[in-house]
């Protein structure tokens, strides 16, 4: 298959290019004319891109299926240009905190998904010293918290615990991915009001949460990865650690880039999630963050839950869960508030592609180039549209961002150079895989 282009991203830059594609894999980025007709010419107004990677996600089967599941999430990736997902191993029952764990989710996902799928291991109290035994069945890595998950089956680690997991981490040079929010910090807020939830979850939490993985990862040698980063304030340490060689890196998510609390009124709780999104000055400075390169990826936390679990009949940010629901929309809401600030696409594909994508080692996705994938996606950088919650493929119609209007569309995505459609293509990976 040849798919001709005149604005392909390749290699960081934009420009004209015939995508060959042999069995699935890239086999050449030729020049526009240098091959023969192609099967697939995109229009003017369209660019191709390689496939999105998402390494922060819930699909929460098994157990909580009623709230999203495989064969749902991976057709909203697929819509949103997502053509490989990594799976949190919490909010699914039982949590991937052991190998007969991740059995039971590679068997509830068998046969259901539309793109690539991979899966997260989990470091709680009761699965230090058996990490390896994961690490050894193709695990990306180790999510921890450092404050209540959320959940009652996946406890967090006390720091010290957390440097226990990230020195038995580090002797398989594998990953520890942190949740980093101060439990001695957090409040208990209850009721509508936004500022309060807000306040109840202060930069000061994140800030000290960040800095206790920094030690671990000074301490231990192993390679940290700061989840969700939403306050600012938490950049200067995090810089200061990688200019000193600690191997640490950082991810955010559209939300932390386009919302800001100034705009959360009162019992909004389709906007809750944790760390809270917070003000406009804040989220100025995430985007700094970006454009020095001390926040590395852009990814979901795609976190999905029942309308009655959100809460919107009553509106309590202390009861209501916490997590937003954007899997289907992120790059045309990081592209919308990216093009207003400056950025090229370049950027965005970096962020959300390239980087998540050499973040978990996989090394022929998140690119156009010889030898990789031929995930792709067909986007119109400049076509609008309002968010429609019915149009949108995961479980429930539940999102902040009913009714904003956008910048960028897909068209089209193909897998390993066949269109995604409904029927389940989507390879189970694990690490090393391509």
């Amino acid at each position: 298959m040849i798919v001709r282009a005149h604005r392909v991203i390749v290699d960081g830059a934009e420009r004209p290019a015939a995508v060959v594609v042999r069995d699935g894999v890239i086999a050449d980025v030729a020049a526009f004319d240098a091959v023969g007709a192609a099967d697939v010419e995109l229009t003017d107004d369209e660019v191709l891109l390689p496939g999105l990677v998402d390494t922060h996600v819930h699909v929460n089967e098994p157990g909580r299926t009623e709230w999203e599941g495989f064969a749902s999430a991976t057709r909203a990736a697929a819509a949103g240009g997502v053509t490989t997902l990594i799976d949190m191993p919490l909010n699914s029952i039982p949590p991937t905190v052991d190998v007969p764990a991740l059995v039971a989710k590679r068997s509830a996902a068998e046969e259901k998904c539309v793109i690539d799928v991979g899966f997260w291991g989990g470091a709680v109290p009761s699965s230090l010293g058996g990490l390896r035994a994961l690490h050894d069945e193709g695990v990306f890595g180790f999510k921890a918290f450092l404050v209540h998950s959320g959940v009652e089956e996946f406890a967090p680690l006390t720091v010290a615990q957390l440097h226990d997991a990230a020195k038995e981490i580090a002797d398989f040079d594998g990953l520890l991915i942190v949740h980093a929010e101060d439990a001695g910090l957090i409040g208990d807020a209850h009721g509508r009001s936004y500022v309060d939830f807000v306040e109840s979850r202060p930069d000061a939490a994140e800030v000290v949460a960040v800095e206790h993985v920094i030690a671990a990862a000074r301490a231990t040698g192993a390679r940290v990865h700061v989840l969700h980063l939403a306050s600012a304030a938490a950049l200067g340490a995090l810089a200061a650690a990688r200019a000193d060689g600690v191997r640490v890196t950082a991810e955010t998510c559209p939300h932390y880039l386009t919302l800001a609390a100034e705009d959360i009124g009162d019992g909004a709780t389709q906007f809750k999630c944790c760390p809270p999104i917070r003000g406009a000055t804040n989220q100025d400075a995430l985007w700094d963050g970006l454009a020095a390169g001390v926040i590395d990826t852009v990814v979901s936390d795609h976190s999905p839950a029942t309308p009655a679990l959100k809460g919107l009949e009553h509106g309590d940010f202390g009861e209501a869960w916490g997590g937003i629901a954007s899997l289907q929309l992120g790059l045309p809401i990081v592209w919308t508030a990216a093009t207003a600030r400056g950025f090229a696409l370049t950027d965005v594909v970096r962020w959300m592609a390239s980087a998540p994508a050499a973040l978990v080692g996989l090394r022929e996705k998140g690119r156009i180039a010889a030898g990789c994938s031929a995930d792709l996606v067909a986007f119109a950088p400049d076509e609008s549209f309002v968010v429609d919650p019915a149009a949108l493929h995961h479980r429930h119609p539940v999102t902040p961002y009913a009714g904003r209007a956008l910048r960028g569309v897909v068209r089209r995505t193909w897998l390993r150079g066949a269109v995604v459609g409904d029927a389940p293509r989507g390879r189970l990976l694990g690490r090393g895989d391509s």
